[in-house]
């Protein structure tokens, strides 16, 4: 499965600000970068530092008037999707290091908030059977609508609207996961069939020992996703983080698939 991506960001900056870019598919085992081109129109030199736990790629840039972003990628995806209700769960206490912090509620997904929904909705589950019955009461109860949902918007708040996009969906699985003792994050993809085209969100529940990604909006599959970054929420995965202010004049995310 291969992914052809194309982005556009044409943005003005007031002034002149940092600008943090996170928009480069990442190279991981399942997924590998056959052709990549990145341009970032601006003044001064770019700095590119390594994404959270070493996934992706984040650019630093200087954006000051004009500010102009363009990435093109040729992406080969290998990736089997499991059984996600087959999966076994695994105690806390065995958990490794690197999922822990996925554990705790964080500023977009407030987990611990959860804890007694969770308790009473799926009593009984654990496991793979409590995330896969999760990621369906999520895409069940939610309605997806664009500009539903803002840049402050948590998932409490989204469990309380019942409607959001595809970052809303996202953090409300990661914090009902999180809240059921599954270790879970945030992740920004290119997906194909995305309606409308743009970047996408999805959660990766840790089970059985590895990371399953899942879609709760139901517009993508996850075998053929390419991921970008993860963290805790969309703090961290945000595509463009501007340190002061700025305007959209244009954006364009294209992505598909150019062989089955």
């Amino acid at each position: 499965m291969r992914l052809a991506i194309d982005v556009m960001l044409d943005y003005w900056i007031e002034g002149s600000a940092d600008v943090l870019l996170l928009v480069e598919a990442a190279a991981m085992a399942d997924q590998r970068l056959e052709q990549q081109d990145l341009s970032i129109y601006c003044n001064e030199p770019l700095r590119a530092v390594r994404g959270e736990e070493g996934i992706g790629q984040r650019t630093w840039a200087r954006g000051d008037g004009a500010f102009r972003v363009e990435y093109r990628a040729v992406v080969a995806i290998d990736r089997g999707v499991a059984d996600l209700a087959a999966l076994a769960p695994t105690p806390a206490r065995m958990l490794p290091a690197v999922t822990i912090p996925y554990l705790l509620p964080s500023r977009y997904c407030e987990s611990d908030k959860f804890e007694g929904f969770v308790e009473q909705e799926f009593a009984g589950l654990e496991g793979g059977a409590l995330a896969a019955a999760m990621g369906d009461w999520v895409r069940a109860h939610l309605t997806y609508a664009s500009g539903s949902s803002s840049g402050v918007t948590t998932a409490l708040m989204t469990f309380a609207d019942r409607r959001g996009v595809c970052r809303d969906y996202a953090h409300l699985l990661v914090a009902l996961a999180r809240a059921g003792g599954i270790p879970a994050r945030c992740v920004s993809a290119y997906a194909p069939g995305v309606d409308p085209p743009d970047f996408h969100a999805v959660a990766e529940l840790w089970l059985a020992g590895a990371w399953h990604l899942v879609d709760a909006t139901g517009m993508a599959s996850c075998s053929d996703l390419a991921r970008v970054a993860v963290g805790r929420d969309a703090t961290d995965i945000a595509f463009m983080t501007v340190f002061g202010r700025a305007m959209m004049n244009q954006q364009r995310v294209v992505v598909r698939r150019i062989d089955g």
